[in-house]
C-alpha cells in the first residue's frame, strides 16, 4: 500500500512538473482498432508556454512497446519510420502529432483501442520529466479533437 501511495505521488509530481515548465499537451485522440490489431497510434500536439524542451520518449500501459514515429517518402511510397533523436518543443514551434505525420506507436498492444475509451500516454521530456496525457480513442473518420488541453494547469481532458 505505501508504494502505491509513492508512485501516485511521483506520477502526480511529475505532471505538475511538465506543467509548471509550461508545456502543455493539446487535442490528444487515437482511432479505434481493429479487435484483431497489434498495432495503433495517439496523436497529442505538444506546445510550451516556457523554455524549450525537448521530447525524448513516450510509454503507455496499453502496449508492450512504444515508439514515437514519423512517415519519410522513399521514391514514390510513404514508410514509416521510429524517429531517431528528441523532438524539440518551443512557444515559436509547437510539436504538432497527425496522422501521415509524427505520432505515438502502440506495439503489442494487450487489448483493441475501443471508441469512447480513454487510454494514458506519458510523454518524457528531457528537462520537464514525465506528462501523462488521457488519450480519447475516436472512431475513425470521426473528427479529432475538441479544443481539449491538458498538462499545463495540473489538469486533463477528463473534464474538457
Amino acid at each position: 500500500m505505501k508504494s502505491l501511495i509513492l508512485a501516485a505521488a511521483f506520477a502526480a509530481t511529475s505532471a505538475l512538473s511538465a506543467a509548471a515548465a509550461g508545456l502543455m499537451a493539446m487535442e490528444p485522440f487515437a482511432f479505434e482498432t481493429a479487435a484483431s490489431a497489434k498495432v495503433g497510434g495517439a496523436y497529442i500536439s505538444i506546445m510550451s508556454h516556457g523554455d524549450a524542451d525537448r521530447l525524448v520518449e513516450a510509454k503507455s500501459p496499453v502496449a508492450k512497446r512504444v515508439e514515437i514515429h514519423t512517415h519519410i517518402k522513399d521514391g514514390d511510397v510513404m514508410k514509416m519510420r521510429k524517429v531517431d533523436g528528441p523532438l524539440p518543443v518551443t512557444a515559436d514551434a509547437p510539436l504538432n502529432m497527425a496522422p501521415g505525420g509524427v505520432h505515438v506507436m502502440l506495439m503489442g498492444l494487450h487489448n483493441p483501442l475501443d471508441a469512447g475509451a480513454t487510454i494514458p500516454v506519458t510523454l518524457v521530456f528531457e528537462k520537464a520529466g514525465e506528462m501523462t496525457v488521457d488519450v480519447p480513442v475516436i472512431k475513425r473518420g470521426a473528427k479529432a479533437g475538441h479544443g481539449g488541453h491538458s498538462g499545463y494547469s495540473g489538469h486533463n481532458n477528463a473534464s474538457d
